[in-house]
């Protein structure tokens, strides 16, 4: 049974924990009926659990992108139309550049960037049918200068950018805008894992990021709901960059 459609419908990926569930948190907040894909069904419980009835957790792995056509049309025959899609799984891979098999590059390729394009492209031809939505993928400081060792994700988040200026030429002339978010460091459990173990990599963090500290995923889930509301109705094919300043930092 489909809901009243005053209630705009979200997909959030990877919205389970993180910066995924703030965004999440933020657009159930806001009265957005936010389906939460995810894999990992402690963290879709947990999330369900803390987001209440208008959060709709969904177990299914991106990564299997012959199923994302029935995932997406599943989607839009239980809870309707879909308004809202954010980009936002990811995984990351630390290694030295020489020792980057071509299936570990490959497999973030896969989650990062071709799932992206896959999922994007099945929500599209449903939000054309109403020449209306709006897009957001989730980008990286590793698309704004290089990281040392981490050849793939650097390669994905550079590529989503690229993907999103085209997809927003391609199709905000019929309604659907694109933009897109590259945090900076962020304070969630796979920030601290990668600084914590890497002390003259946190310490440059913090040298040149302006505002000297990290930003909480609820900055994250701010910019993803501004972005996907009416009050950002002109834009679209942006990077906005939530950051403390960290890319324009020296």
């Amino acid at each position: 049974m489909q809901p009243n459609k005053q209630t705009k419908i979200a997909i959030v990926t990877g919205g389970g924990s993180g910066i995924g569930l703030a965004i999440a948190e933020k657009f159930v907040q806001n009265n957005i009926r936010t389906i939460v894909i995810g894999r990992n069904q402690q963290k879709l419980d947990c999330a369900k659990e803390k987001l209440g009835e208008l959060c709709e957790p969904v177990n299914f792995d991106l990564s299997l992108l012959s199923g994302i056509p029935k995932l997406v049309a599943d989607l839009i025959a239980r809870f309707g139309d879909i308004d809202i899609l954010v980009n936002n799984a990811g995984i990351n891979l630390k290694k030295d550049f020489t020792e980057v098999t071509d299936e570990d590059f490959q497999k973030v390729i896969l989650t990062n960037l071709t799932s992206v394009f896959a999922i994007s492209r099945e929500v599209v031809k449903n939000m054309l049918k109403k020449k209306n939505g709006a897009i957001i993928n989730i980008s990286s400081m590793a698309a704004q200068y290089g990281l040392p060792r981490v050849i793939g994700y650097s390669a994905s988040k550079t590529a989503i950018e690229g993907m999103t200026r085209a997809m927003a030429t391609e199709l905000s002339p019929k309604g659907i805008r694109v933009n897109c978010i590259a945090p900076g460091f962020i304070e969630t459990d796979m920030t601290a894992s990668a600084l914590n173990s890497d002390p003259d990599r946190k310490n440059r963090v913090f040298a040149r990021t302006p505002m000297g500290k990290m930003g909480e995923p609820d900055d994250i889930g701010a910019a993803a709901l501004f972005l996907a509301s009416e009050d950002a109705k002109f834009i679209t094919g942006a990077v906005l960059a939530v950051d403390g300043g960290n890319s324009i930092g020296f």
